[in-house]
């Protein structure tokens, strides 16, 4: 194939499909592994959502970049549905740490509990520097964690009736931005605190890899997206293609940006996510999803 005789135009589409092609093998790869040796249906029903998330964000961006300015109702639903989706994939994590530390809501392990949490600014503004781990912390951080789960996907169905009513102005696209980003901070710091209170807990489990893919999807998209729109408002971002104007030249940026991270993480989640742990003996596997039970 000679991709001289593309335009630029073209090459940024053919690249951002063969992108999004790589993330759904690799992808589907991970799940119909998963599907093959099913043995523990609770852990890997979350670990299948979540590895479902990279060619969900990649399908996204890909349809941003092949119709950059198609129908505005249609590509809202596009939003609307990722976003539910990245909301249900944080609480499923949050499900399948439990299921790996097999905590119950209700109770935390004797020998576990009252172990430090060390907490770091600004957060210092709302709780002690130093707490002890019980059912309440225990819970707290779930909340901070649900919050998100919560608000995301109310916030994109706020946003998408308010455009679609003309009701949409700068200062409200801010508000939501601000509320967001509050959002994304709690949940990630949550997040970032269970990672490091049961890190001895976890460490069979590559915990790192784990965290790295979720918080790396959702979080660093999400900031990416708002460092994005901070150039676009003061006027660093430009336009200087004649049919586009420069919002829809963000929302490219961002798509192919998406698009090449997606194809990474779709690789990290091959070997955070491996489907070694269920391959092993079966009687063990069953009785250990009992245990989770």
């Amino acid at each position: 194939m000679d991709l001289s005789k593309f335009n630029r135009d073209e090459l940024t589409l053919l690249g951002s499909g063969a992108g999004t092609m790589v993330t759904l093998h690799f992808a589907s790869q991970l799940v119909s592994q998963h599907f093959y040796y099913w043995k523990n249906a609770k852990e890997q029903r979350a670990i299948v959502f979540v590895a479902l998330m990279a060619p969900v964000y990649a399908m996204h961006a890909f349809v941003g970049v092949l119709d950059v300015k198609g129908s505005t109702p249609i590509l809202m639903l596009l939003d609307l549905v990722r976003d539910g989706y990245e909301a249900l994939v944080i609480a499923k994590f949050l499900e399948l740490l439990y299921f790996y530390l097999n905590i119950s809501n209700d109770k935390v392990p004797d020998e576990i509990k009252g172990r430090e949490i060390n907490h770091t600014f600004p957060m210092t503004l709302f709780q002690p520097r130093t707490t002890l781990l019980n059912h309440q912390t225990l819970k707290l951080l779930e909340y901070w964690t649900w919050q998100f789960v919560v608000l995301r996907p109310i916030c994109s169905f706020l946003t998408i009736g308010l455009k679609l009513l003309g009701m949409y102005p700068s200062w409200v696209s801010w508000t939501f931005t601000i509320i967001l980003s509050i959002s994304v901070y709690v949940a990630m710091y949550s997040l970032l605190v269970f990672y490091h209170v049961f890190a001895k807990e976890l460490e069979p489990h590559k915990p790192l890899a784990k965290f790295l893919c979720v918080t790396g999807v959702v979080f660093f998209c999400f900031w990416q997206g708002v460092v994005l729109d901070i150039l676009v408002k003061t006027g660093v971002l430009k336009s200087h293609n004649f049919w586009l104007d420069v919002e829809h030249v963000q929302e490219a940026i961002q798509n192919v940006m998406i698009i090449v991270e997606m194809v990474v993480f779709s690789v990290i989640q091959q070997y955070a996510f491996h489907v070694q742990p269920y391959t092993g003996n079966v009687q063990t596997m069953l009785e250990k999803g009992k245990k989770n039970e």
